[in-house]
């Protein structure tokens, strides 16, 4: 017992620790992960997975497969598919098919596989691992198209090349059986049991969609409800058939994220915390739990490498353009989506599950599979992970990467902050439901939105993306708070900032902290503050700091009375002047200011200057040895 909780322990550490190195360095997770754990197992023999949890290991896997693939589920949206669904149905049919007969043609005349091994290995090579391709698109800020055809992709082809494992491994197993059985005897029951999987997985889809929000389940039991529900689906459809429950885990995620279940909203940060606990903790057992000797044909040959080099040049770019042909999607798209095809822990998984199946019915090379597929996640993570941002540039296919400015209320105040905003090239939108208000932005060029921040639908029609703070400036402050808390879990609590106070403990009216915004302004003006100076004519100034040029330069140059609101670092980040931090400004940065319309007079600043200056020269005066200031000390 104590074995197994340390190894909990130890791979909770090694995988959250791996995650915020990625985010500190920009390196892809998934490559951190991987060289944790191999460090973890088979390098140093710290940790030992099968030896701690021994049969407890594959169905651990297995339901964590189960929950990442359902959370995948819930994030696709059949809008996203208005300028997608073609070239995702043509990966996820003709695609699938092209990949199946390509990645085993590759595996039997270049791996070295037997045909039996090689079909079997084909089919698993069709998943691209939603654990690895989101994160990485995440990262990257990748264009929303394509971004959306593999992210799809990745969630719809995980269980189908799982389907197409098993029904290689029943043809084989029946031929082993029966020396002459044909297809007809086996793809027609896989195929009924995959379409019952899927009915299981709607129906228990509609049942939550029905009893959430009648009030059938309490809050506090919804997320245990809906995960035991998830279990106990990807369970039964397993008795039906062999990994039937990916099918109907992926087809109860998709259908629950189409229902429009409100109520589900609100556990959408759990579901996502619990997606990266999995993915990590998962990750760190399976490249732990690999054996040296399992390497031994990696190795020894020179069939692996020109194996996987081929699987990245020829048979995934053959399988994407191929199946592409005739779609609307640019040259530019086809050409990125056909490099980016990492692969995760569904192939890990599958494949040494398979592998142990083949060495059980007498079909030599069974054993190769793991160190193989091992050999494919760590090589296409790699070549993908470190590519991916590169060939976003080159191909044209890179989203925004200068952090944007999300501007929740169309008022003269936003349509002025706006302005100087898109001025420092940082992306910049306003959104209002008034068309009458957004007039202003419309005049002056800004981007705007015109719709209802907190509605459902513009979650899919507005690409949130770009925008890495949120600023709520509308009339209301109870809205603007509203806002804060919604987005709060999305864009980060420490980036979601409100016009007015924060709560005062003498104030019983304020809204808690808890569900604010970080309030804007040192201090902390509140909308009508704004309002009644920009009536007055105030106005926001950029300043530019240098090594000559600082802080308390910009602030004699600026009336007394003004505001400093942000900074923007030269990389373009944002940092807000708030009632309870304030950013520490340097060389480089550029200072927004709301300021008065008339700055000191130039005499004013040049006296201060000049005391400033002869400030500094009795300090140095008064620290000689033996100078005045012997007598004691003075201020100037």
């Amino acid at each position: 017992m104590d074995s197994q909780a340390l190894v909990i322990a130890t791979v909770g550490v090694l995988g959250i620790g791996a995650q915020w190195v990625a985010w500190r360095t920009g390196w892809p997770a998934i490559v951190l992960m991987l060289a944790a754990g191999f460090i973890a197992g088979p390098i140093t023999g710290l940790i030992d997975p099968e030896a701690a949890f021994g049969d407890l290991l594959d169905p651990m896997v297995s339901i964590g497969v189960a929950l990442i693939l359902f959370e995948g589920g819930l994030s696709l949206d059949y809008r996203e598919l208005r300028h997608s669904g073609q070239a995702v149905i043509r990966l996820a049919t003709i695609g699938v098919f092209i990949g199946w007969a390509l990645g085993a043609a590759a595996g039997y005349y270049i791996a070295g596989l037997v045909w039996p091994v090689a079909v079997l290995f084909g089919g698993i090579l069709i998943v691209t691992g939603p654990t690895v391709v989101i994160p990485l698109l995440r990262q990257s800020k990748i264009q929303t198209r394509p971004a959306s055809i593999l992210k799809w992709e990745g969630i719809v082809n995980d269980p189908t090349g799982a389907l197409c494992a098993v029904i290689a491994y029943e043809y084989f197993r029946k031929v082993a059986d029966s020396p002459g059985a044909s297809l007809i005897e086996v793809v027609p029951p896989l195929i009924i049991a995959a379409i019952m999987a899927g009915l299981i997985g709607y129906a228990a889809a509609r049942l939550i969609a029905f009893l959430f929000p009648r009030g059938a389940i309490p809050e506090y039991l919804k997320v245990p409800v809906l995960f035991s529900a998830v279990i106990g689906v990807f369970v039964l459809s397993n008795n039906i058939e062999h990994e039937a429950g990916l099918v109907a885990v992926t087809v109860m995620g998709i259908t629950l994220a189409n229902l429009g279940v409100s109520s589900l909203r609100s556990i959408h940060p759990f579901k996502e915390n619990i997606a990266v606990l999995l993915v990590s903790g998962i990750f760190i057992l399976l490249s732990a739990s690999l054996k040296w000797e399992e390497l031994t044909y990696l190795q020894t040959s020179w069939r692996p490498l020109a194996f996987l080099v081929a699987l990245l040049f020829l048979v995934r770019p053959a399988t994407v353009l191929l199946s592409l042909l005739g779609t609307a999607v640019p040259w530019n798209e086809r050409l990125f989506i056909a490099w980016i095809a990492p692969r995760g822990i569904v192939l890990v998984a599958i494949s040494g599950l398979f592998a142990l199946r083949l060495d059980e019915l007498g079909i030599e090379g069974g054993q190769l599979l793991t160190g193989l597929s091992f050999a494919v996640v760590v090589i296409t993570v790699i070549a993908h992970g470190f590519t991916v941002e590169w060939a976003a540039k080159l191909l044209g296919v890179k989203g925004e990467s200068r952090p944007g400015l999300l501007i929740v209320g169309a008022t003269p105040w936003t349509i002025a902050l706006a302005r100087e905003m898109q001025a420092l090239k940082t992306p910049v939108m306003i959104v209002d439901p008034s068309w009458q208000r957004l007039g202003a932005a419309r005049r002056e060029g800004l981007p705007f939105y015109h719709g209802e921040i907190l509605n459902e639908a513009t979650e899919h029609n507005l690409d949130l993306a770009p925008f890495q703070v949120l600023v709520a400036a509308t009339d209301n402050e109870a809205y603007n708070a509203l806002v804060c808390n919604e987005f709060a879990h999305e864009v980060g609590r420490d980036s979601v900032y409100q016009l007015g106070e924060s709560a005062d403990e003498d104030d019983k009216h304020a809204l808690p902290e808890s569900i604010r915004g970080r309030a804007l302004f040192e201090s902390g003006f509140g909308v009508s503050d704004t309002n009644e100076r920009q009536e007055q004519g105030w106005v926001f100034r950029k300043t530019k700091l240098s090594d000559e040029f600082n802080f308390e330069d910009a602030q004699e140059i600026l009336p007394d009375s003004a505001n400093m609101l942000m900074l923007v670092r030269k990389s373009g980040t944002l940092r807000f002047f708030t009632h309870a931090a304030r950013p520490e400004p340097r060389a480089g940065d550029t200072i927004i200011s709301f300021t008065p319309p008339s700055l000191k007079s130039a005499e004013d600043h040049a006296a201060k200057r000049a005391n400033k200056e002869s400030g500094k020269e009795r300090a140095r005066e008064n620290s000689k040895p033996g100078g005045e200031g012997d007598a004691g000390p003075q201020t100037a």
